[in-house]
């Protein structure tokens, strides 16, 4: 057990034949039990400078804790979202590329059906030119016709004499 000034200070020495002078003894005794009371003081003040000093160093250990751990989560965050950005932009390029598909199958389906159109406006216009010559041959054909010199020389006169003739 650690001795206290009190104890030096109450300390008390047996007397002996020519033993050491009480004074320079007691004033050695006061000046230990000052140093001593100064040594304890300052160990008091060491050790809860110590004990201040444990509790912020396991605060900062705390927070450095979660700090750590706000950093991996934020890291986890940000892989996350990095993920889904390409996973995103995968289905936005794939969505894309369909599209671009169906555009060009429809654009390919439509240029068939016009060519298909054209094709059979080309036969239409065909059988019309033939049938429109056929038309205007058939129409020359008629005003080649002897009947139309017969209309010239046609005189309703003498047929209606002809009939009057023969009603008598």
């Amino acid at each position: 057990m650690a001795l206290s000034p009190l104890d030096i200070h109450n300390k008390e020495f047996s007397r002996g034949f020519r033993g050491y002078d009480e004074d320079e003894v007691n004033e050695f005794l006061e000046q230990i039990m000052k140093d001593y009371e100064n040594v304890l003081e300052e160990n008091r003040a060491l050790k809860s400078s110590l004990k201040d000093s444990k509790e912020q160093v396991s605060h900062y250990n705390t927070i450095e804790g979660t700090l750590q751990k706000s950093i991996l989560i934020a890291q986890e965050a940000a892989e996350d979202v990095r993920r889904n950005s390409i996973q995103e932009s995968k289905l936005i390029v794939k969505e894309a590329e369909k599209n671009a598909d169906r555009i060009v199958n429809e654009a390919l389906s439509r240029a068939r059906k016009i060519a298909i159109d054209i094709e059979d406006l080309k036969k239409q216009s065909k059988v019309f030119r033939n049938r429109f010559r056929m038309l205007i041959e058939a129409q020359l054909d008629m005003i080649k016709m002897d009947d139309w010199d017969k209309l010239m020389e046609y005189e309703p006169e003498s047929e209606l004499m002809e009939i009057a003739a023969d009603q008598e």
